[in-house]
């Protein structure tokens, strides 16, 4: 699926939404899930991802000897880092109670809660599982071919 997602630009983006709570945790310091978890902060990094991310994710994938996912197009290295941030931010207002996703215009975790933590996992194992197995029968049809 590379002409449609980038896993290197997701997993990118993911790191990135990630460093300011990680400060908080270090430091002790400021607020867990701030501004980076609302969707005005994960469209802020989603563009720093996308364009940081593009070139470290070719990279990357030269590094691994992976040539044949490049080049990442910038439409890609875009889409991949906002699906990566929001969904970030969805998960985690599920998660977490200090997560306000739509701050500064509200700040409510309306999503907090919505189903319990142990099916969020669930979800997210299943997401998983379904994934690899697309992507493992699309290598072999590529590979056919």
């Amino acid at each position: 699926m590379q002409s449609a997602f980038s896993l290197m630009v997701f997993g990118w983006s993911q790191i990135l939404i990630d460093l300011q709570p990680l400060t908080v945790m270090i430091t002790g310091k400021g607020e867990l899930h701030g501004f980076s978890h609302t969707y005005i902060g994960a469209s802020i990094i989603a563009v720093i991802a996308a364009l940081s991310g593009k070139s470290l994710g070719e990279f990357g994938l030269k590094l691994i000897r992976e040539s044949k996912y490049l080049p990442i197009s910038w439409s890609v290295a875009f889409v991949s880092a906002f699906i990566g941030t929001y969904s970030h931010v969805m998960i985690d207002s599920i998660m977490h109670i200090d997560v306000a996703p739509l701050a500064p215009l509200s700040q409510s975790s309306w999503l907090y809660g919505l189903i319990s933590i142990d099916a969020l996992h669930i979800i997210c194992v299943v997401s998983a599982v379904v994934g690899a197995a697309a992507f493992y029968l699309l290598e072999r049809l590529r590979s056919r071919r």
